[in-house]
């Protein structure tokens, strides 16, 4: 039989079993007391595992370090312990600084496997990290310890922790309002972000090896770039960066400071000068902050970011978006995207070209790239070919893509070919009842509000938006009654459409204002010459053209506005009335805040009618007994009396079928 040799582990345990929590600290006690008892470190570094009970890890780990605090100034750094030569051999002074080293750079890592360890005692790991962060206070002479801090970052981002773990929360929200906690951070994120992107791209071309055909496994990649994507996210803009303000420093002599001597000059010490620690002024701050802030997104934004999954909206009812591809990766789009300054004009215009085929990029970033990213980068139009790419995909993506995009062009000079082509396709039925619809449309309005905008255009919005209005929940009609309102306002050459019984009206107009936009005056004027044998009860607007030039929307009538009157929805019937206006003196009439009505619902609707105080109630009942379902007025063109021939027919068929139903009766009786 073979014999059952005791594990590792359990020959651990039994050794652990030996000692009780007052031995451990007398063991302590002697290790702070006198180097005699030096050989008491590696057992108390024994104790600092995972599997450990808590109680004995914590007095453990309270004794190494208040051994280890006061020693790291005096420790040689890792790289010089570990290629010392020989003749730094013969110091045995040097020697027990380099084996301190050596078991401090194990204590660290000890401390990394149990803080990342999600079956560990939470108070443990809390307790773990704030003393991971002391050594990063004052581990590298009494400064900022990066090597540390990058190793802590990576073992959490590389690990299998959540996104919702506790030890993402603690050091979100203790340690992040520090301004060189944050200053490091965005250093460390830059460089787990590339070293993630070489990850992935050697995966890919593994998966392209693979022919086996069996379905590859999740990569942990993905769960990485996520708690890339949720730390940046939970660290706090810049306060600002006047004079007046004030940050926090985990270290104070850290890298935001410089020696100053007796004089008041920067630079090196000279001998018999004294030195002051001076803080960098809060501009220079905001600069170095700025820079680290900039690099560090646009390295995560190279990144193949994994896919979100969008929930569908309304119980299922709309499949938002099934997309598998985008452009690549930020910089990946600089080699299908090129950039060129239109002279004269200090305009920055965008050229794309086909992109290729790779993974979407999270829900959170487009969302919020417009409030917390571009604000603070050094450069914002670093970020216009992921945005412009992002834009051209259309759905959903393209909505929440608007906002930053719309900040660029507005804030930043940024000049985007095709943008309202682009804008023009995104109008369907679906974006009324998306998430972000709020913000769409107040960009959407936002967006038509120049004055320069060619009348082709706005009536090409203003009749699409109008034929979209019979297919959209009621919410989405008062919305598209505003958006109408002020388009007819702000574009009084666009009003013709009001009313406009045929096309012959405004062909020749039209045709003139189209051709000029159009490159090709033939092409632009073969729609006009088509105009006079159309009828006038079709409507010449051709709602599937995706080029707003070509919809011929010049030509057609707000004819579906004008059913809007008779809207089953009361709140819509009365609003539609505001057109009925002369919108052209803008004197008399104010704009419409399409804030108000972007965010409806059947819910507000519901709720602004109860609220609502009106003078007669209509009430249920008739004055006259009627005398049909529905009154003759309502089908015009149409008769419901039945002919002659027809009449005597039916009553010759109900006539037989009374006297067939009789003569069972009677048989039923004689029977009985």
């Amino acid at each position: 039989m073979a014999s059952s040799m005791p594990s590792k582990k359990q020959k651990k345990n039994k050794k652990h079993d030996k000692y009780s929590l007052s031995d451990l600290k007398t063991l302590g006690h002697q290790l702070l007391s006198s180097r005699a008892h030096v050989n008491n470190l590696p057992l108390l570094l024994s104790f600092i595992t995972p599997s450990t009970r808590p109680k004995y890890t914590l007095e453990s780990l309270l004794s190494l370090q208040s051994f280890f605090i006061p020693l790291l100034p005096q420790l040689p750094s890792s790289t010089v312990s570990s290629s010392f030569t020989s003749d730094s051999q013969g110091d045995p002074e040097f020697i027990y600084r380099t084996w301190v080293r050596s078991k401090f750079d194990d204590f660290v890592q000890s401390l990394l496997d149990i803080v990342i360890c999600s079956q560990s005692d939470d108070s443990l790991r809390e307790v773990v990290l704030d003393t991971l962060m002391e050594f990063v206070k004052v581990g590298n002479g009494g400064k900022f310890h990066s090597a540390i801090y990058y190793r802590l970052l990576h073992n959490i981002v590389h690990s299998s922790l959540e996104i919702d773990d506790i030890l993402l929360e603690l050091l979100a929200s203790k340690y992040f309002k520090y301004i060189d906690i944050r200053y490091f951070t965005y250093i460390s994120f830059e460089k787990l972000s590339r070293s993630i992107g070489a990850n992935d791209i050697s995966d890919d071309r593994r998966e392209r090896l693979d022919t086996t055909g069996v379905n590859q496994p999740e990569s942990s990649l993905d769960l990485s770039v996520h708690k890339l994507s949720h730390l940046l996210s939970r660290i706090p803009p810049l306060e600002g960066s006047d004079d007046k303000a004030e940050y926090d420093m985990w270290n104070p002599a850290g890298i935001f400071t410089e020696k100053e001597n007796d004089k008041g000059h920067t630079g090196k010490q000279r001998k018999g000068e004294s030195t002051n620690i001076k803080v960098l002024s809060p501009a220079n701050i905001a600069k170095k902050m700025k820079l680290k802030f900039t690099k560090a997104w646009i390295s995560f934004l190279r990144l193949t970011l994994p896919v979100d999954v969008y929930k569908e909206v309304n119980n299922n009812s709309i499949d938002w978006i099934s997309i598998s591809c985008i452009g690549t990766g930020f910089w990946g789009l600089l080699e299908t995207t090129s950039l060129h300054h239109l002279r004269g004009r200090g305009k920055v215009c965008v050229q794309t070209t086909v992109p290729r085929p790779h993974c979407v990029g999270l829900h959170w970033v487009l969302v919020n790239l417009h409030q917390v990213v571009i604000p603070y980068l050094s450069n914002p139009l670093m970020l216009c070919d992921f945005l412009t790419r992002s834009y051209d995909i259309g759905g959903v993506v393209s909505v929440m893509a608007l906002s930053s995009l719309f900040v660029l062009m507005t804030q930043h000079s940024l000049e985007y070919p095709n943008f309202y082509e682009k804008l023009y396709a995104l109008l369907e039925p679906s974006i009324f009842m998306a998430k972000h619809r709020a913000k769409f449309f107040q960009l959407l309005d936002s967006c038509l509000k120049s004055p320069l905008l060619p009348a082709y255009l706005a009536a090409a919005f203003c009749k699409k938006l109008s034929r979209i209005s019979l297919a959209v929940p009621p919410s989405g009609a008062l919305v598209i009654i505003a958006l109408i309102h002020n388009l007819l306002r702000r574009h009084p050459s666009i009003n013709c459409l009001v009313h406009q019984e045929d096309g012959n009206e405004t062909t020749k107009d039209t045709t003139g204002a189209e051709s000029g936009a159009d490159d090709d005056s033939t092409e632009a004027s073969s729609p006009s010459r088509e105009m006079s044998s159309v009828k006038p009860s079709i409507d010449p607007f051709d709602d599937k053209q995706t080029d707003p030039l070509k919809t011929n929307a010049m030509r057609s009538s707000l004819w579906e506005v004008d059913t809007l009157r008779h809207h089953y929805c009361p709140p819509v019937s009365r609003f539609v009335l505001s057109l009925e206006n002369d919108l052209t003196v803008r004197a008399k009439t104010t704009e419409v805040s399409v804030k108000d009505f972007s965010s409806g619902s059947y819910a507000t609707i519901f709720g602004d009618e109860i609220r609502r105080r009106v003078k007669q109630v209509p009430l249920a009942f008739y004055t006259a007994t009627p005398t049909m379902l529905f009154p003759e007025s309502d089908f015009l063109g149409w008769s419901f009396k039945m002919k002659d021939k027809d009449s005597t027919t039916v009553l010759d068929n109900t006539s037989k079928e009374n006297d067939h139903i009789s003569a069972k009766r009677s048989r039923v009786e004689e029977t009985s």
